[in-house]
């Protein structure tokens, strides 16, 4: 009996290693067309991302549960004051309730539109995180203005660096 336990219990973890590997490899790389998809937001407004080709979009997956994203959430509503006209912030937070992304969004100073919570028991099988290869969260995703993926950039500092490089660039 032990013996038939321990193989399920191998068999278990090598399904979730295999699956980690799966969607962390599986999404769109740098220079890539940023993988389109529709949605709801979360005041109800139909959303697809190709309907913001000519402008820069930041792509960031997020949870109200997650320590790292809520110390960086204040950092990211700071880039989008300075950057409000070059740049659109699209946030996707991955819950398992319909409850608490809303409390900490507005306690972290979300006031842009386009907000998208995916609501499931595994967050990180959200479709959307999916189609980028989200395996940890934060993550976030610059897009250039034809729709390409610049890059995955860890941190609020690495996209403000990046932004500020693009925009000396075009002066």
């Amino acid at each position: 009996m032990n013996k038939v336990f321990n193989y399920i219990i191998y068999a278990v973890l090598a399904m979730i290693i295999v699956t980690y590997v799966y969607i962390k490899f599986s999404g769109a790389g740098s220079g890539e067309d940023a993988p389109d998809f529709e949605t709801t937001l979360v005041d109800g407004t139909p959303f697809k991302l190709s309907s913001l080709k000519g402008e820069y979009v930041l792509l960031d997956f997020w949870g109200s549960w997650c320590p790292p994203c809520r110390r960086e959430n204040p950092k990211l509503a700071k880039l989008h004051q300075k950057y409000q006209d070059k740049l659109t912030i699209v946030t996707v937070a991955l819950e398992k309730d319909s409850v608490s992304w809303k409390k900490a969004a507005e306690k972290d100073g979300f006031i842009w539109k386009n907000q998208i919570v995916h609501q499931n028991r595994f967050v990180l099988l959200s479709p959307i995180a999916r189609a980028y290869g989200v395996s940890e969260i934060p993550a976030k995703f610059l897009i250039s203005p034809e729709g390409k993926l610049i890059g995955k950039l860890p941190t609020i500092e690495d996209v403000d660096r990046l932004l500020s490089e693009l925009s000396s660039k075009t002066k």
